[in-house]
């Protein structure tokens, strides 16, 4: 997703010259072709996140259009004072981007793991919430919110996620992207849990369960158009997501489905639990200690898979 969002990234700045980009001391082997490409529009700012969010909405407050950049929780946790009021309230038109969310630098300890950041991010006002699902839906969602004024978060995985989405993918902010369909139960995944959604699903499919299965790549505008579909046309709903189930994709779509008298469906979230980890290893070794590996959450399903099945 790093590739695809620089690559983006590269070709808007080629026909704006209002973009510029912002990094907190990393990117190292991301970023040097913007650098190369336009030194005058990168900003190093070191070690110095608050700082970073600071320029980045004056910068905005005179007419740019500011990508700040960095690992995970900090360009969001660091600073959310700086986000709030600086960037927020004057509804400056900064993009803040973050690499590795979820439990991807794992063995990093709990300073690198993003698994708060949806949340916070959700309920700042003006704020829209993106996470890509595949390299394609990365570099859409850049494209996307350089035409999106006003703040905007971007969460990207690390690297090495699989394409999943076929050229031509109708991708629009806050509007799910159909992957699979299926009547059974809807798997509402966003971030990299998409492609572990879409292995459940075939996993399912080889049980005699259709799973549909929803990339929810915006979680703030929530598509609850697509969410109260699936209430309606499917006997349960499952939302997956690598951040905690406090305040994410699973609270996002359990407030919807809240908030209508029309269906009664049953739902479960899985996703991280809200505690930090004292386990120290890699991104597949913690997604597996925390049952969000493909098999994982298959055994997570089994309660309300039997839901699905008594009401056949």
């Amino acid at each position: 997703m790093r590739a695809a969002f620089i690559r983006a990234l590269l070709d808007m700045a080629e026909r704006d010259a209002r973009i510029y980009l912002v990094v907190g001391d990393l990117g190292y082997s991301i970023v040097e072709p913007f650098i190369e490409r336009f030194p005058t529009r990168y900003l190093n700012v070191g070690v110095a996140e608050q700082n970073m969010t600071g320029i980045a909405a004056g910068m905005a407050l005179c007419g740019k259009v500011v990508f700040t950049y960095s690992i995970a929780n900090f360009p969001t946790l660091r600073c959310v004072e700086q986000i709030r009021n600086d960037v927020c309230y004057h509804n400056a038109d900064v993009k803040i981007v973050s690499v590795g969310g979820g439990l991807a630098y794992g063995a990093l300890g709990i300073t690198h793991h993003a698994t708060e950041d949806i949340a916070v991010m959700r309920v700042l006002p003006r704020t829209i919430v993106v996470a890509p699902g595949d390299p394609l839906e990365a570099e859409l969602a850049t494209r996307a919110i350089v035409e999106q004024s006003g703040p905007c978060y971007l969460r990207l995985g690390k690297s090495g996620e699989p394409r999943i989405h076929a050229p031509g993918v109708d991708f629009r902010l806050g509007k799910a992207i159909t992957v699979r369909e299926g009547k059974d139960l809807c798997l509402i995944a966003t971030g990299s849990m998409l492609y572990s959604a879409v292995q459940v699903a075939e996993l399912l499919s080889r049980e005699g369960t259709q799973a549909r299965v929803l990339s929810m790549h915006t979680i703030k505008p929530l598509d609850t158009d697509a969410v109260l579909a699936a209430a309606r046309e499917t006997s349960a709903i499952v939302t997956i997501e690598e951040h905690s189930v406090t305040g994410g994709l699973g609270s996002a779509v359990a407030e919807t489905l809240a908030e209508t008298s029309e269906f009664r469906v049953p739902f479960k979230r899985v996703g991280l639990p809200p505690t930090f980890t004292s386990l120290v290893g890699n991104h597949e070794y913690l997604k597996q200690a925390y049952s969000l590996s493909v098999e994982g959450i298959r055994r997570s399903l089994e309660p309300i898979l039997q839901q699905v099945r008594s009401s056949r």
